[in-house]
């Protein structure tokens, strides 16, 4: 079943980060973790961020959502539901026309993560959905199934990073091309799809249990 974008991205750096902070670097010993048996942990977190697009030389806001978070401290298994709001840009094409869009993030399959030294890494696939566009205040006929392929989209957490006090998590990515959008395909993939973009992730203050 799909999910959101930023769903996995953020459980699985706030769980990852739980995990380090609770059970300890990889090389110490179980005695000196003292994990407990069939432990579950649960965090709730406020979640803002942004996403910049290159080829647009323009940020769009994400949120405010909330991330329901949890970790099983037996298996390491990572889980979680962010419920974040579609995104809406403004920007403007070929220099002056205005133009509205508002899009989605829906996450294909699941996604892998790493944690080294207390550094979480996590890659997934993402398909963009282009819901609603508007140039120079007039609708623009997208269609319903107006989206990219799947993107491919990592971040990791980023310096101050904590369980208790959240954190930034970044990284890049590459839009793949639009299709299905009507006759306003062409020009999507003229203005949007490109490399070198950039996301943003921020929880707040976490609330455990």
């Amino acid at each position: 079943m799909r999910k959101s974008l930023a769903t996995f991205l953020l459980s699985a750096t706030a769980l990852a980060a739980l995990f380090f902070q609770v059970a300890g670097p990889a090389s110490a010993s179980p005695s000196a973790r003292s994990v407990p048996t069939d432990t579950i942990i649960n965090a709730t977190y406020p979640v803002t961020g942004s996403t910049f697009i290159s080829k647009l030389n323009a940020t769009i806001t994400l949120g405010p959502g909330t991330l329901a978070s949890s970790l099983d401290l037996q298996t390491s298994a990572l889980t979680g539901t962010l419920t974040l709001p579609p995104a809406t840009g403004s920007f403007k094409i070929l220099g002056f026309i205005p133009v509205t869009a508002t899009t989605e993030f829906v996450q294909d399959g699941t996604a892998t993560g790493t944690l080294k030294n207390g550094v979480v890494t996590t890659t997934t696939q993402v398909t963009l959905k282009l819901t609603s566009l508007k140039a120079a205040g007039i609708p623009i006929f997208v269609g319903s199934q107006c989206q990219t392929s799947p993107a491919t989209i990592t971040v990791t957490s980023q310096p101050g990073f904590s369980l208790l006090n959240g954190g930034n998590l970044a990284g890049t990515y590459t839009i793949p091309p639009f299709s299905h959008c009507g006759l306003a395909t062409l020009l999507i993939n003229l203005t949007i799809p490109g490399a070198n973009n950039t996301i943003t992730l921020t929880l707040g203050k976490a609330k455990i249990g």
